[in-house]
């Protein structure tokens, strides 16, 4: 997982001509201009996944074919261009566990669906760092334990840093100003409840030890079936690791 924090602006985008249609609304794109965009959100994607928030937009471009210029029209800025991907992956993500909760009865099979779908999909990669900092009423690992809570969670590493023990101080969701990013937190929050009440998922686990296995999970490999079969094997074992024990 390769993430760096980013400044979370909001996303003013034009068309491609950079300009805004009546009443504020984009007008239409043009044929081009929409073939255009679609390559640099797709090559957005390739390039974050792989190299994290920290990539340059020239990276982008030369992934998408395309000028710099030709990104920078459609994305003012980076961090417009980094919002739009990760509410795009919030979004697919939250999908996803809605799924899970409504076509799986017993908790495991839900929790241990989701997992799966979403390390399949890749999404974990691009998801916004901050999620991962964040901790939901009832959900503290350290009093579950009968321990003084410490309030801190693991970081995602970035590029070069493949050591996960950092730590960061802990978010409340308060602090997110992303309605996607708690809409996530509160569904696979809902997963992760059903699982512990059914004494199938350990006391400790949190929500952001749930999607900290997502954002690990799915390693960026050259080859998509080594990468494919890595991330299988990979979640299989975190799996077992999630599941609580009998005394």
């Amino acid at each position: 997982m390769h993430i760096q924090d980013s400044h979370w602006q909001a996303a003013v985008v034009s068309d491609g001509e950079g300009r805004l249609g009546a009443g504020g609304r984009s007008a239409p794109l043009r044929v081009d201009a929409q073939r255009n965009l679609e390559h640099v959100l797709r090559a957005a994607r390739e390039v974050f996944g792989e190299l994290g928030y920290g990539a340059p937009m020239e990276d982008v471009a030369r992934r998408a074919r395309v000028g710099v210029g030709t990104v920078y029209r459609r994305f003012p800025s980076k961090d417009v261009l980094v919002r739009r991907i990760a509410e795009e992956e919030t979004s697919r993500l939250t999908d996803q566990a809605r799924t899970a909760l409504g076509q799986e009865e017993e908790p495991w099979s839900a929790l241990s669906r989701f997992l799966r779908t979403s390390v399949a999909s890749g999404a974990g990669r691009l998801l916004p760092p901050q999620v991962l900092r964040v901790g939901v009423d009832g959900d503290d690992p350290a009093e579950a334990r009968g321990q003084a809570p410490e309030g801190r969670v693991p970081q995602q590493r970035q590029a070069g840093q493949p050591d996960l023990r950092v730590v960061e101080p802990r978010l409340s969701v308060d602090d997110l100003d992303d309605p996607g990013a708690v809409e996530l937190l509160e569904v696979v929050g809902q997963l992760v409840e059903r699982a512990r009440e059914a004494g199938e998922l350990r006391v400790d686990v949190t929500v952001a030890d749930v999607l900290l296995v997502i954002a690990t999970a799915a390693p960026s490999l050259p080859d998509a079936a080594h990468q494919a079969a890595a991330s299988a094997r990979l979640l299989d074992i975190l799996l077992e690791g999630l599941r609580s024990r009998p005394a």
